[in-house]
C-alpha cells in the first residue's frame, strides 16, 4: 500500500468531499450487467457470455477514484421462475437492492419490452420508501436507431420517477464515463470501505472457480447449458518456486454429463484447463499447476444443501 495514497484518501475524507456508495446493478438476464461492471472497473471481474443467466453470485467490484469509492454489486438476472436455484439467484439480486445506496437498473434498449422488466419495476415500487435513487441505464444503444431513442427515454420517464436516465453501450464504452459521473453525483458523502488496492471482497478461490466455470460454459454450453458448478479444493504456493498448485472439481448432475465434460481421452477437460490457466496465472501472479476432477452431484440445482455448499444460497 502506498502511504502517499493513504494520506490523500484521509485528507479527502476529512474534508468531507469524499463520496462512497454501494451501487446495485440490477436487470433481467442478458442485458449486459457483467459487461458494464467490467467496463466500469476497467478490468475483468465478472464472467461474460452471450447466453443469459451466467452470473450466479452477487459479485462486488471496487472502483477507486481520487475522491470516491464506488462499490458495484453485479447481480444475477431477475426473472420469474419456480426453480429453487433460480429463485435463489433472484433473492441475491433483491438483497443487493435492499443494501444499496444507489440502484442502477440496466435494460436492453434494443429489446425494451420484456415481462421480467415489469417484475423489476414492481420490486422498485415496493422499495421506493427506502428512497435510494434509481438510475436507469439504457444499454446496447449502439443497436438502436437514434430516432427511436428519445421516445424510448420518454416512455420510461412515464413509468417511474428515475433520478436520471443514461443511454450507454457497455460493449463499446459509449457514454459509460457519463454514467460514472451520474453515479458519483448521487453517491453520499462518506469514507472508503476498502483499501485502495482492493478489487473485490471475494477471495481468490472464488475467481478461480468463476474462470473455470466460464471456460466450461463456453466449451460445453450446447450440451450442458447450466448443469456445471465448480468448487476449488486447494490453492497452495510451492515454497521457493514461482509455482502454485490449484486443485478444483467440476460438478455435473448426471453420469452422461460427466463423460461430456471429460471428453474422449480426457481432451475436453484438458481444453478447459488450458483455456483457464492463463487467466488463473494472471490472477495469482505465478505459474500454475492445475489439477481438475469431474464428479456427479445428482440434481444439485434442486438440492438446497448442495446450493448452499456451492455458495448459490446463503446458509
Amino acid at each position: 500500500m502506498d502511504p502517499t495514497n493513504d494520506k490523500a484518501e484521509a485528507a479527502e475524507t476529512a474534508g468531507g468531499e469524499f463520496r462512497s456508495a454501494y451501487v446495485a446493478i440490477i436487470g433481467r438476464p442478458n442485458v449486459g450487467k457483467s459487461t458494464l461492471v467490467n467496463r466500469l472497473l476497467q478490468q475483468k471481474l465478472s464472467i461474460v457470455s452471450p447466453r443469459p443467466q451466467t452470473t450466479w453470485h452477487r459479485i462486488l467490484g471496487i472502483r477507486n477514484l481520487p475522491q470516491a469509492q464506488l462499490l458495484f454489486l453485479d447481480t444475477p438476472g431477475m426473472h420469474k421462475s419456480d426453480a429453487v436455484f433460480n429463485q435463489g439467484l433472484v433473492r441475491a439480486a433483491l438483497r443487493a437492492m435492499a443494501d444499496a445506496d444507489v440502484i442502477l437498473w440496466l435494460i436492453d434498449a434494443s429489446q425494451p419490452d420484456d415481462p421480467d422488466d415489469q417484475l423489476i419495476l414492481e420490486q422498485l415500487r415496493e422499495q421506493k420508501a427506502r428512497s435510494a435513487p434509481v438510475i436507469l441505464g439504457l444499454n446496447k444503444v449502439d443497436l438502436v436507431e437514434k430516432p427511436l431513442l428519445l421516445p424510448l427515454i420518454a416512455g420510461w420517464q412515464e413509468r417511474y420517477s428515475f433520478a436520471e436516465i443514461v443511454p450507454v453501450s457497455a460493449a463499446t464504452g459509449d457514454n459509460v464515463d457519463r454514467l460514472e459521473s451520474v453515479l458519483l453525483r448521487h453517491a453520499p458523502v462518506g469514507h472508503p470501505f476498502y483499501p485502495p488496492e482492493e478489487l473485490s471482497d471475494r477471495p481468490e478461490r472464488f475467481f478461480i472457480a468463476e474462470i473455470l466455470r466460464e471456460q466450461a460454459f463456453a466449451l460445453l454450453h450446447q450440451e450442458l447449458p447450466y448443469a456445471v458448478a465448480v468448487q476449488v479444493e486447494a490453492v497452495k504456493a510451492r515454497e521457493g518456486k514461482d509455482l502454485t498448485d490449484v486443485e478444483a472439481t467440476i460438478y455435473v448432475e448426471k453420469e452422461g454429463q460427466k463423460g461430456i465434460v471429460i471428453g474422449a481421452g480426457g481432451q475436453m477437460l484438458k481444453r478447459i484447463g488450458e483455456r483457464s490457466r492463463p487467466e488463473i496465472e494472471a490472477l495469482l501472479g505465478t505459474r500454475v499447476f492445475l489439477r481438475l476432477w469431474v464428479k456427479i452431484q445428482e440434481g444439485w440445482r434442486k438440492d438446497v444443501t448442495a446450493l448452499k455448499r456451492f455458495g448459490y444460497l446463503e446458509p
